[in-house]
């Protein structure tokens, strides 16, 4: 009973708010407040939402204090170059934009940080999605299925749980995987380009020129026709056509809020930062709140611009802080009542016993439905355990199982259960159900090509 009603209320919540019944911060307090009182424990709610609300405090704090720490640092120039460089290859063709948001979104997550990632990308790429009148769920799909396919660095998250709950050594599982996520990468370039390419049929190829001196129109010169305004396609809140400077802003070279004197004061704070994440000298909340302490008094020195500062990105700290304990109304309520244990147990037990040498398949095929349904904890210290047992019973080395089992990482990271996902789509101003509807369907195939590399190259 408890499995079905564990996938009834994930079903319930995708469909709602991929329909747009209901907003995400509803949904993820509404819909398992409901499923807790079918389970019969309904007494207990309170118990499960203050223990998932524990769970995933620190999380929120570091995402308050990171959007603040990233949202100064865009403000005051320091990812400037970073833009001018990826705007000097896109040339404002719809195809290289997107292609640029695939290698931004992979080479910023080197930090290993979900959150991080897609505030840099969003901040970078958006004005000019938004002036080209590109499709910004387009932006979100490719940014998060980078994010997830580079999510499995060492220091990422998932290959540190995945050896932590097979005692085994981090670098013994990621170094064989690197020509299978290799591959992924490639195919995340190539569905880029497709991608690409679909955008650029349907709004044309524009001139950088007058994408960045018109205010209210943009003038197409290649295939689209000429002197027509692009409209954004209907798939996100953020795709409207350009309305003026203002969408552009982080892009105009005269912003009162840069401090080109401090350049290389922030440029070593931001590399202090993440070499203090990398190698986990403080928790990072920790870190992030130092960091926005430090990046606001040094670029801010007056408190009136301190709070200029903070208020010019507080709708996105509210936003994606309140998503978040949102979200753990949602965890406590599963992990609470039982129900991921149950779906988890029912899942590994419809493995038919034949298959059980081909548990590193098994492994990496299950991976996609439940990362993307539980969190990263809750398969890796729960699930794996029991597949790793499963296969060692017929001859399957730990180290295949813990392989396979990240292969789902690029789906991984367009669950709602995950919190980055929120920075993403709140900063792109896209609905998280056209995000989700976009993005599942290229995530779950890269995860396959991942896959399928690592049994093609006898990783797994």
């Amino acid at each position: 009973m408890l499995t079905i009603l564990g996938f009834g209320m994930i079903a319930t919540f995708l469909v709602l708010i991929m329909l747009k019944k209901m907003s995400p911060i509803a949904a993820l307090v509404l819909i398992p407040a409901l499923f807790c009182v079918f389970v019969g424990k309904g007494a207990h709610l309170g118990d499960y939402v203050i223990k998932g609300v524990g769970s995933l405090a620190p999380t929120a704090a570091m995402l308050m204090f990171a959007i603040i720490y990233f949202g100064v640092m865009i403000d005051v120039g320091l990812f400037d170059p970073i833009v001018r460089g990826i705007l000097r290859f896109c040339k404002a063709d719809p195809m290289r934009v997107v292609v640029g948001t695939a290698v931004l979104a992979a080479i910023v997550s080197l930090d290993g940080d979900g959150s991080t990632t897609f505030m840099i990308t969003v901040s970078a790429m958006y004005p000019l999605y938004k002036r080209l009148g590109m499709s910004p769920v387009v932006m979100t799909g490719v940014a998060a299925i980078a994010n997830g396919v580079m999510n499995t660095l060492p220091w990422g998250g998932p290959t540190a749980r995945a050896a932590t709950a097979l005692k085994l050594d981090a670098s013994d599982i990621f170094v064989p995987m690197i020509p299978a996520l290799a591959t992924g990468l490639v195919a995340v370039l190539v569905l880029s380009c497709v991608l690409g390419m679909r955008e650029r049929r349907r709004v044309g190829y524009l001139s950088l020129d007058k994408v960045l001196e018109t205010d209210t129109e943009t003038v197409l010169v290649g295939a689209g026709g000429s002197g027509e305004t692009p409209r954004a396609s209907g798939g996100g809140a953020g795709a409207d056509a350009p309305e003026g400077d203002d969408d552009f802003q982080g892009l105009d070279p005269a912003r009162e809020t840069l401090r080109p004197k401090l350049y290389w004061f922030n440029a070593l704070l931001t590399v202090a930062l993440l070499t203090s994440m990398i190698m986990e000298w403080l928790p990072i909340p920790v870190l992030f709140l130092i960091g926005a302490a430090l990046a606001l008094t040094v670029n801010f020195p007056h408190i009136p611009a301190q709070k200029a500062r903070i208020a010019a990105h507080a709708d996105n700290v509210v936003n994606v802080s309140g998503m978040v304990f949102a979200a753990a109304v949602f965890t406590g309520v599963l992990n609470g009542t039982g129900m991921v244990k149950h779906m988890a147990d029912w899942l590994v037990g419809v493995v038919p016993d034949s298959m059980g040498s081909q548990m590193g398949l098994v492994t990496g095929v299950l991976s996609l439905p439940l990362t993307y349904f539980m969190s990263n904890d809750g398969f890796y210290f729960g699930v794996v355990p029991v597949l790793a047992e499963a296969g060692a019973a017929h001859g399957v080395s730990p180290l295949e199982i813990a392989r396979a089992s990240l292969a789902g990482q690029a789906l991984h990271m367009s669950s709602p259960l995950v919190p980055a996902v929120y920075v993403l789509v709140g900063m792109a101003k896209v609905e998280f159900g056209d995000h989700t509807r976009f993005t599942v369907k290229w995530a779950a195939l890269t995860c396959l090509v991942v896959l399928g590399s690592g049994i093609l190259f006898g990783i797994i």
